[in-house]
C-alpha cells in the first residue's frame, strides 16, 4: 500500500507530462488525489490496528505520519480541484500554452509525491532529500505565471530555501557522526537514532538540532529565514499557494518534530524547549508586526501562515502529549482553512483583477457565495467556534500553562488578539459595503470550499473520526 501511495502521483505526473494536452489531464490529477486520500485512510487504519502491515523497509507509517498523509491528501485534493479552474482560466485567456499547462499538472503531482515521501521515510537522509525535492519542484510552480513578480519570487524562494536546506543537511550529517561514535553501527534511521541518542556526544547533538531547526525552519517559515514566504505565497498560482501554506509548511515542521525526538532523547527537554521557544516567539513577533501593516490580502494570508507556524513551534516546545495533540489538530485546521482562503483569494483576484485590500469592496453584496465562503474561511483561521482551530488554539494555551509556560501562553494569547484585529479590519473592508451587480461563482469553486469548511466545523465540534489517530500521533511525537 505504501508503494501504491507513492506511485499514484508519480505515474499521474508522468502521464500529464508526456501525453498531449487534453481537458481530462487536470481531472486525472483530481482522481490521483482521491486515490492518495483513500490509500492514506487505509494506512491510517493499519497504523492504529495493524502496525506490521504499515512497515516496508525504509518506509513506514505510524500514527504521526498517517495523520500527515491525511492532511496531504485532503488539502491536495482541494488544490487539485482548484487547479482545474486555474488551468481553464489560464488557457481561455491565452496566459499559458498547453505545454505549460501540462507541466503545471505534472509538477503538482511531483510536489505531492515529494511530500508523501517526506512523511513516509524512516531514514532522515531520505527525508532531507524529499524536502529538497519539494524546493526544486515548487520553484517552477511559484513562477508558473511567468510575470516579473512571480519570477522574482521563485528566485528568492530557491535561494533562501537552498541555504536553509543546506543547514539542515549539515545538521543531518552531524547526527550521523554522533551516531557513529555510540559504539554501535552508525545509522540514519530516526527510530534507531532515538534509541542511541543517550550515548551521543551532547555538544554535537546541540549543534545538529540547532542547524536542523534553522534549516527546516526556513521551509516552515520560521524567523529569521522567512522572507521568501510572503513573496512566494502571494505570487504563486492560488492552488499552489494552498498547497504550500496548507501542507508544505506542516510537512517541513514534521521533519523538525522527528529530529526533536532524537534531541530530547540525547539532551533532555531544556535545550530543545529553549530553542523552539526562541524560534516560535521570534516568528510570532515578526508575523504579527507584518500582519498589522498589510495592504495585500494574499500577503496577509502568507504572514498568517507564519503566525500559525509560530504557534506550532510553541506547542512543540511544551512537548507533552496534550501539546502535540493540539499541534496535530492545528495542522489539520490550518491546512484546510488556508486551502479555502488561498483558493478563495485566487478567485477574488481573477474576478476583481487586484490583490489590493483597499480596492476590493462589498464582496458579500456583489458575490455573496464567494464572499460568504471567504468570510467563513477567515472565521475558521482566526479560531472562532465551531471550527477546529478554536479547539486547537485552546489546547495549545492549556498545554503551555500545564507545562509551566504560562507567560508564553499569555504572549500567544496577546498575539492571537492582535492577529484578530489585524485581519478582521481588512476583511471587513473587503466583505462589507454596498455593491452593484451580483455574480455567482462556479460550482467548481463553491462545492469543494464549502465541503472543506464543513469538515473543519465537524472536526472542531466532535473531533470524529480523527480523535484516536490524533492522540496516538501525539504520543509518538512526544516520545
Amino acid at each position: 500500500m505504501i508503494y501504491a501511495l507513492l506511485a499514484t502521483p508519480l505515474v499521474t505526473g508522468l502521464v500529464s507530462a508526456l501525453v498531449p494536452w487534453r481537458r481530462w489531464v487536470p481531472l486525472l490529477g483530481v482522481a490521483s488525489l482521491l486515490g492518495v486520500l483513500a490509500v492514506a485512510l487505509v494506512l491510517a487504519h493499519d497504523a492504529l490496528h495493524s502496525p506490521a502491515r504499515a512497515l516496508h523497509g525504509s518506509l513506514a507509517v505510524d500514527p504521526l505520519s498517517a495523520l500527515m498523509l491525511l492532511v496531504i491528501g485532503a488539502v491536495g485534493l482541494l488544490a487539485a480541484i482548484g487547479g482545474v479552474r486555474y488551468l481553464d482560466l489560464q488557457l481561455a485567456r491565452a496566459q499559458c500554452s498547453t505545454r505549460q499547462a501540462s507541466l503545471y499538472a505534472a509538477l503538482v503531482q511531483g510536489f505531492i509525491a515529494a511530500m508523501l515521501l517526506t512523511v513516509l521515510a524512516r531514514n532522515i537522509a531520505i527525508m532531507w532529500v524529499a524536502v529538497e525535492a519539494t524546493t526544486i519542484v515548487t520553484t517552477f510552480l511559484v513562477g508558473h505565471r511567468r510575470t516579473r513578480g512571480a519570477i522574482e519570487a521563485s528566485w528568492k524562494y530557491i535561494i533562501i530555501c537552498s541555504v536553509g536546506i543546506a543547514l539542515a543537511f549539515l545538521g543531518t550529517i552531524l547526527l550521523y557522526v554522533a551516531s557513529s561514535h555510540t559504539g554501535g553501527p552508525a545509522s540514519l534511521d530516526w527510530a534507531t537514532l532515538v534509541r542511541e541518542a543517550p550515548q551521543m556526544n551532547h555538544a554535537v547533538v546541540r549543534l545538529a538540532f540547532s542547524l536542523i531547526v534553522l534549516g527546516y525552519g526556513t521551509k516552515v517559515g520560521l524567523a529569521p529565514l522567512h522572507s521568501w514566504l510572503p513573496d512566494a505565497h502571494s505570487q504563486a498560482p492560488a492552488p499552489v499557494s494552498a498547497l504550500m501554506s496548507g501542507v508544505l509548511l506542516a510537512v517541513a515542521f514534521y521533519a523538525i518534530v522527528r529530529c526533536r525526538s532524537i534531541a530530547v532523547s540525547a539532551l533532555g527537554s531544556d535545550f530543545v524547549r529553549t530553542t523552539l521557544l526562541i524560534s516560535g516567539l521570534a516568528t510570532l513577533v515578526v508575523a504579527v508586526s507584518m500582519l498589522l501593516a498589510q495592504r495585500d490580502y494574499k500577503r496577509m494570508l502568507a504572514y498568517s501562515s507564519m503566525e500559525h507556524m509560530g504557534l506550532l513551534c510553541l506547542g512543540a516546545a511544551a512537548g507533552t502529549p496534550l501539546a502535540f495533540a493540539a499541534v496535530l489538530l492545528h495542522m489539520i485546521g490550518h491546512g484546510l482553512a488556508k486551502g479555502v482562503l488561498f483558493l478563495g483569494a485566487g478567485e477574488i483576484l481573477e474576478l476583481e483583477g487586484t490583490s489590493e485590500i483597499a480596492q476590493v469592496r462589498g464582496l458579500l453584496a456583489r458575490r455573496p457565495a464567494l464572499g460568504g465562503l471567504f468570510a467563513l474561511g477567515l472565521a475558521a483561521l482566526l479560531g472562532l467556534p465551531p471550527f477546529s482551530v478554536f479547539a486547537s488554539e485552546l489546547g495549545l494555551v492549556r498545554s503551555l500553562s500545564a507545562a509551566g509556560l504560562t507567560w508564553v501562553a499569555g504572549l500567544a494569547l496577546a498575539a492571537l488578539a492582535l492577529v484578530m484585529v489585524g485581519m478582521s479590519a481588512p476583511a471587513a473592508t473587503m466583505l462589507l459595503g454596498p455593491g452593484t451587480g451580483r455574480a455567482t461563482s462556479p460550482r467548481l469553486v463553491r462545492a469543494p470550499l464549502g465541503a472543506a469548511l464543513g469538515v473543519l466545523a465537524l472536526v472542531g465540534v466532535v473531533a470524529w473520526p480523527l480523535s484516536l489517530l490524533i492522540h496516538a500521533g501525539a504520543t509518538v511525537a512526544a516520545q
